[in-house]
């Protein structure tokens, strides 16, 4: 035996798991009278954060809930969501962050695949969570939260619990529980993929305490920064940011819902560092009209994720005082793993030059082991030239365990040893990634992946409607929207207006299309719909 493994064993004094929940506890212990959230007229500091987390984590306990069980959230940026990233795996369950903006149908879904045992939702979202419910064929406990800064006219009860009431049920001293292995499952987050029915991607607590070091090191974010919480934190549980401002004792302000006005004056009052958000949410920061704006006491540092940005974004967000980094990433890899790092040597190109390579998709966080160009064929490097395109493969301890109840989606998207991103790029011959084309067809519209053939199957069910084609229209709001190309049943003409309303019915807002044109569709010679043939006409 080799004498570096002798009597060199992992014991409890040298190997801990790997958990981002040991950041709370010690932002509790090193910093307890610091502010930690800031939302509306409610301010907790990380002693009351720390309280509050495992008092509800030991009133789930009371119910029943225990290791492995599920925990579904649908909620908007409030501190209940950030509490809940602590307070649902320190009982050793897995917490399930629902994207608010579904419809009935999916959210049904959601909660019947996932197994959750408890829903926290917010009232605002009752007239489809009570839908969702009744469409369940199981009981499960609703928690309701009920915030005075909704919007009054739309709150209604849903479930028989109430947060803040369910929470003062549990123990002021409770002792949570470490994950007995750092690949245990900490969050489940559904994603669309190419299917109607969205896929799990688990999340494992080494990753999430990787991605949480990571992100501070590739966004040499400092300790103590105020960061406003843009990105909704059911995406890819915030970016992970829930787990990494508690690292660096940073101040979290929450944003509950997007509004330019706010966003600059919440910027101004808590003197804003820090805060991520799509290429849409910079375009309409850059749009707002000047009352709504406030003048920068600061250089505010930006990360911009989702449908890739217009180079024009980075210089129009540049003389508002804003610094802007791209980054790219997926679900499926507990968000961006890839940054456009800044090389001094690009000083010296003119503005647009430079605005240019930073639209690109970057280079690998340190987090990540991975990230190539690939053939998917032959698993091959692609040339480092600009111009041969390949398809973004990404290994490393940030790559999830796998899709939840799904063997064979999880071995495809891991063949060969890396996954598969699914997105179409080439490789600069300076290492950096630029995405061409997204060969998943997804649309990506203000941040939302949305599944073009959903819509498909949706349009197909028309009694109009004899084939259906979406895909992606560019949009100078949202990046992207879906346009639907339709052949019609000969002698059953329907129209935009009539199609437009029959996607209402069944699918969330974001996925109904902007569009119809009518037409016949270009086809290959065994049949298949030629997509590229329809995006040529954008």
């Amino acid at each position: 035996m080799n004498h570096y493994d002798a009597n060199l064993d992992k014991n409890a004094a040298n190997y801990v798991p790997l958990t981002p929940l040991s950041f709370l506890e010690r932002a509790k212990d090193v910093y307890p009278n610091y502010e930690a959230i800031v939302y509306e007229d409610r301010k907790y500091t990380w002693k009351e954060v720390y309280k509050r987390a495992t008092k509800f984590a030991s009133a789930l306990e009371k119910i029943g809930i225990k290791k492995g069980d599920t925990v579904s959230f649908l909620a908007f940026n409030t501190p209940e969501i950030f509490e809940a990233h602590y307070s649902v795996p320190m009982t050793g369950a897995v917490l399930n962050t629902i994207n608010i903006r579904l419809d009935a149908n999916t959210i049904s879904y959601i909660l019947s695949h996932s197994d959750a045992k408890v829903l926290v939702v917010d009232r605002q979202l009752h007239i489809e969570v009570k839908k969702a419910l009744s469409k369940l064929d199981k009981k499960i406990t609703v928690i309701d939260i009920h915030d005075k800064f909704a919007d009054q006219s739309k709150l209604e009860k849903i479930g028989d619990l109430e947060y803040e009431n369910f929470l003062n049920t549990g123990d002021d001293n409770y002792i949570w529980k470490m994950p007995e292995d750092e690949w245990q499952a900490i969050s489940l987050s559904y994603t669309s993929g190419t299917t109607g029915n969205p896929k799990g991607v688990v999340y494992h607590h080494r990753g999430s305490y990787l991605m949480s070091t990571g992100s501070a090191v590739a966004w040499n974010m400092p300790n103590r920064l105020n960061f406003l919480t843009i990105v909704p934190m059911f995406h890819c549980n915030g970016w992970c940011y829930p787990w990494t401002v508690p690292m660096l004792n940073g101040r979290t302000i929450c944003l509950r819902n997007i509004d330019v006005k706010k966003i600059f004056e919440l910027i101004d009052k808590y003197d804003v560092t820090h805060f991520g958000g799509a290429p849409i949410v910079l375009n309409m920061i850059t749009g707002a009209p000047e009352s709504d704006r406030k003048k920068l006491k600061n250089k505010v540092q930006v990360l911009t994720a989702g449908a890739p940005p217009p180079s024009i974004i980075f210089k129009k967000m540049k003389e508002l005082g804003f610094e802007v980094m791209h980054v790219y990433g997926l679900t499926e890899t507990y968000g961006h793993v890839t940054q456009c790092a800044w090389n001094d040597d690009w000083n010296e190109f003119d503005e647009e030059k430079q605005n240019e390579i930073k639209a690109r998709q970057g280079v690998r966080y340190p987090n990540l082991e991975g990230a190539a160009i690939m053939d998917p064929e032959t698993m091959k490097e692609v040339p480092k030239d600009g111009k041969t395109i390949g398809e973004i493969m990404l290994r490393g301890n940030v790559v999830m365990k796998g899709y939840f109840k799904d063997k064979a989606a999880t071995d495809k998207a891991m063949a060969g040893g890396w996954f598969h991103s699914g997105d179409l790029a080439v490789m600069h011959p300076d290492g950096y990634v630029k995405i061409q084309d997204r060969s998943k067809d997804i649309i990506i519209s203000g941040g939302e992946n949305i599944s073009s053939i959903e819509i498909e199957n949706t349009l197909s069910k028309h009694p109009s409607v004899s084939i259906a084609a979406v895909v992606a229209k560019p949009d100078e709001k949202w990046g992207e929207v879906p346009c639907a190309f339709i052949e019609m049943v000969k002698d059953k003409p329907t129209t935009e207006k009539e199609l437009i309303s029959f996607c209402k019915e069944t699918l969330a807002g974001f996925k109904v299309p902007k569009q119809v044109v009518f037409c016949e569709l270009p086809k290959t010679s065994t049949g298949k719909i030629q997509k590229f043939e329809l995006r040529k006409k954008f």
